[in-house]
């Protein structure tokens, strides 16, 4: 099928939300920049993941302004919001809500769930790699499956719900890795750097005045839900399905596919959910920058938070100080490369 063809296939009321899309991210990004100096890229990847009902996994040293930003996402959204700060000590049931003894107006005793942090449309997961493995468990569900568990009953959590969970570089004490299964849940891992020199003048000269800025109410629970089904109905060419499953199978050291110089680097590959949230985050980032179909510059673009995560390295690349970043960025230029050539 056709470029041409495809972009025609797009409904007119799609066009226009989407044109209307561009305008609200538009606006979110000049909110969040009354109070967030800098970060841009950070924060059109955490709008990528959220639009496109993923999660987020920020990794960055503390004091780098990733609990505001979040808790202010959520604040032009006119969404609910809720902190987590993961501690060894943390049990299931504190984050997912118990049943509580309650004493009933005609004098009985019965049993009511009292909902815990997780039923909140944005759920900040602070420092989630200190956390033991059963609440690590209780968050996978509700990453997963939308819904907790507590004593055999399910209850559904209320859309849109998107979990941004915070970590802090494993060589700090008192951190572990998250395991693999874990990790591969997270459509981004997002990386959160040091400010330049200028945007760090400019965050000592906004955050020691006054009183913050309120901002204003961008969009709803409602509107959210509904430019998040928009963004499943982007079209995609051919071509872009092609590349995005290209790139995913070179991550993997013992296929066909992968270079000889990536098989001494990597231990373990990305898998298919690598070029489902491919796939997803071009739809996402096309409709956000108001493209009517994906191009290759939208996966190129979010590559490196889909994969970053998902390509293991081997104690020879670790020794050489290559990272997942790198192997990753020199997959995608090349594949970039031979994509244009041919």
């Amino acid at each position: 099928m056709s470029t041409a063809t495809e972009v025609t296939e797009l409904h007119s009321d799609d066009v226009a939300a989407i044109d209307e899309l561009r305008e609200v991210y538009s606006k979110l990004k000049a909110e969040l920049g009354k109070v967030i100096v800098g970060q841009e890229a950070v924060v059109e990847q955490l709008n990528i993941c959220l639009f496109a009902r993923g999660h987020s996994l920020l990794m960055g040293v503390p004091g780098l302004a990733k609990t505001l930003l979040v808790s202010r996402l959520a604040e032009t959204m006119s969404l609910s919001f809720s902190r987590i700060q993961f501690t060894p000590d943390l049990m299931p049931m504190d984050i997912t809500g118990t049943d509580i003894l309650q004493e009933t107006a005609d004098g009985r005793r019965e049993f009511e769930f009292v909902k815990g942090p997780l039923f909140a449309n944005i759920v900040l997961a602070d420092e989630i790699n200190r956390a033991p493995s059963k609440t690590q468990a209780a968050m996978l569900e509700a990453m997963q499956e939308h819904r907790v568990t507590v004593v055999g009953r399910p209850y559904v959590l209320t859309p849109p719900f998107f979990v941004l969970a915070t970590q802090n570089p494993v060589e700090q004490e008192g951190t572990y890795p998250l395991p693999e299964a874990q990790l591969d849940r997270f459509m981004f891992l997002i990386n959160v750097d040091y400010p330049s020199r200028l945007e760090e003048i400019e965050i000592a000269r906004s955050t020691t005045g006054g009183k913050m800025p309120t901002l204003e109410h961008v969009l709803d629970s409602e509107s959210v839900q509904r430019f998040q089904d928009l963004v499943r109905r982007v079209p995609v060419p051919q071509h872009i399905y092609e590349f995005a499953v290209d790139l995913v199978r070179r991550t993997r050291p013992n296929v066909e596919e992968a270079p000889e110089w990536l098989k001494p680097l990597v231990s373990w590959g990305a898998g298919p959910r690598a070029v489902q949230y491919l796939i997803l985050g071009a739809k996402s980032r096309a409709a956000l920058t108001g493209s009517y179909m994906v191009r290759l510059e939208d996966i190129m673009e979010v590559a490196q938070p889909v994969l970053g995560h998902r390509v293991l390295t081997t104690f020879n690349a670790e020794s050489e100080g290559i990272t997942s970043r790198d192997i990753v960025a020199r997959l995608t230029e090349e594949l970039n490369r031979e994509t244009l050539g041919g």
